[in-house]
């Protein structure tokens, strides 16, 4: 499928354009019903009233989520440590820097930013394991790196979001790119 090109948008009007909308709607038993059931109430509640941290907190209270994991970049730790304090106000919180175990890079022979100088690697695996084992329902990724944040949500034994999504260039908002003329130009897009 490429529905970034169709002009029609018929599924927003109920149109079907695949033939197995019924396979797909079968989907969405157990948890993933309550899930979406949850997201669907949240989003015709407080459409355009709410921040995502207050659609957060609003959606772990609806699942009886209790232990909330937060998998952060050691370079947003200061946003990360705001988010915890909100989030504890609710609930428990794990949370878990991406240089957990201060693995040398030289370890797995993974290019450094500067050669001559000690870096830790990045262990996406490690934070999934480590917020197992403190039985979080629900991770929260803040600032991963591309990536990392795939390894992560891979290795994560619960469902994952990301609040924020590493971007250093433009403040950790991806999306700035798709709406400034300069990137639109250097990244060939329309």
């Amino acid at each position: 499928m490429k529905c970034d090109l169709c002009k029609e948008n018929g599924c927003y009007n109920n149109t079907e354009c695949r033939q197995n909308k019924k396979e797909s709607a079968v989907a969405y038993e157990g948890e993933n019903r309550k899930i979406h059931e949850t997201a669907a109430k949240i989003e015709a509640e407080y459409y355009m009233k709410k921040t995502r941290i207050e659609e957060l907190i609003i959606f772990c209270r609806e699942m009886g989520y209790e232990r909330i994991g937060v998998a952060f970049c050691i370079g947003l730790k200061d946003e990360a440590g705001t988010l915890c304090s909100y989030l504890r106000n609710h609930f428990s919180v794990f949370s878990v820097c991406c240089k957990v175990c201060g693995i040398p890079k030289e370890e797995l022979a993974l290019q450094k930013i500067e050669p001559e100088r000690f870096e830790a690697m990045c262990n996406p695996l490690a934070q999934a394991e480590k917020l197992e084992q403190d039985r979080t329902e629900l991770n929260v990724t803040v600032g991963l790196c591309i990536g990392h944040d795939i390894l992560f949500g891979k290795r994560s034994h619960v469902p994952v979001t990301a609040l924020v999504v590493k971007d250093r260039v433009l403040s950790h908002n991806p999306a700035g790119a798709l709406y400034t003329g300069y990137y639109k130009k250097k990244l060939g897009g329309k």
